[in-house]
Order: C-alpha cells, then sequence, then structure tokens
C-alpha cells in the first residue's frame, strides 16, 4: 500500500496549535478532501486534540504526522501521529462536571476509527486513524491499518486516557 506522509514540527507554544490546524487544512485540501467535508472538520478536531495534548502536557516541541493511505482522495485511511520527546506513557484520566480539560482523548476516542500510542525514540508518538470509506454502488471498502509498527492500542471501550503524563 502506498503512504503519502506529510509531517510538520510544531513549536512549544500553544499558539502551534492553530498554525498545526491551518497546515492541516492545507493538506487535506491538496489530499482531495474539500475543507467542508466532514470528515476534513473530524480530522482537524482530532490533530486539534492532539497538538494540544503535546503542548501543554511535556511543554516541548512536538512534531505532527499526517498519512494518507493509498487512494486517499476517495478511500482510504488516514493517520494523525503526534510525538513529543515525553516518554511518560498516557494515564486515565477523567473529567468532572464544568471541568474546562480532561476530554481530549475522550473526544479522540469517540471520533477517531482506531487510537493508540507507541513508544518513539526517548518520547512517545500517540496516533488516530480515521478510515475514508466513500460506498460506489453497493460495495464499501474496509480499511487496514497503515503501519505494522508496534503500539499500544486503546480499544474503543477504554477508559479515557489523559495524554503525555502531565
Amino acid at each position: 500500500m502506498q503512504v503519502l506522509q506529510m509531517q510538520l514540527e510544531i513549536g512549544a507554544d500553544p499558539s502551534e496549535v492553530g498554525r498545526a490546524r491551518r497546515w492541516a487544512r492545507s493538506r487535506l485540501d491538496k489530499s482531495g478532501m474539500a475543507d467542508d467535508e466532514p470528515l476534513a472538520e473530524t480530522l482537524i478536531l482530532l490533530i486539534s486534540e492532539l497538538v494540544t495534548n503535546a503542548v501543554v502536557h511535556t511543554g516541548c516541541p512536538a512534531v505532527l504526522r499526517m498519512l494518507f493511505g493509498a487512494g486517499a482522495g476517495e478511500s482510504g485511511t488516514v493517520r494523525v501521529e503526534v510525538a513529543d520527546v515525553s516518554a511518560c506513557p498516557p494515564r486515565p484520566r477523567h473529567a468532572h462536571g464544568e471541568d474546562t480539560n480532561g476530554r481530549g482523548l475522550e473526544l479522540v476516542d469517540g471520533l477517531a476509527d482506531r487510537w493508540g500510542w507507541r513508544r518513539e525514540g526517548a518520547g512517545k508518538s500517540i496516533w488516530c486513524e480515521v478510515d475514508r470509506c466513500l460506498p460506489s454502488s453497493n460495495q464499501s471498502m474496509t480499511a487496514v491499518p497503515m503501519t505494522a509498527v508496534p503500539t499500544t492500542a486503546a480499544p474503543r471501550t477504554a477508559a479515557p486516557v489523559a495524554a503525555h503524563g502531565a
């Protein structure tokens, strides 16, 4: 399977989250995904959550990667990865009532088809995948995970976790 990978270095400043969203929108557009397509909005939200977690919880630069599976213009899998230098694995965290944070990975769990994390160098990478399957005729496509990299995957029923161990 051919995979197109793009990446952006993210600074430790929270204002970088907006830059990451703008960059991702332009890359989605170039991949053939219309800006007003609901999946594009979902991917932007996922990117925003993962980049925010990396910047807020580590206070260090990170790397945002977008990987498009073969045929991403019509179908395929879009994988988002955010790598940081913190070796701390994600920890379970539960937001209560009016808490203003602690829901990011709950959103990722609810919106992504798959997500998890893996050790990467001295740090880690948190990833999520969204299948972009546009049915043609009476068929729909089933996407296969894009990489065989060992990961610690979060099952769909997993408790929400806080990224990057604060």
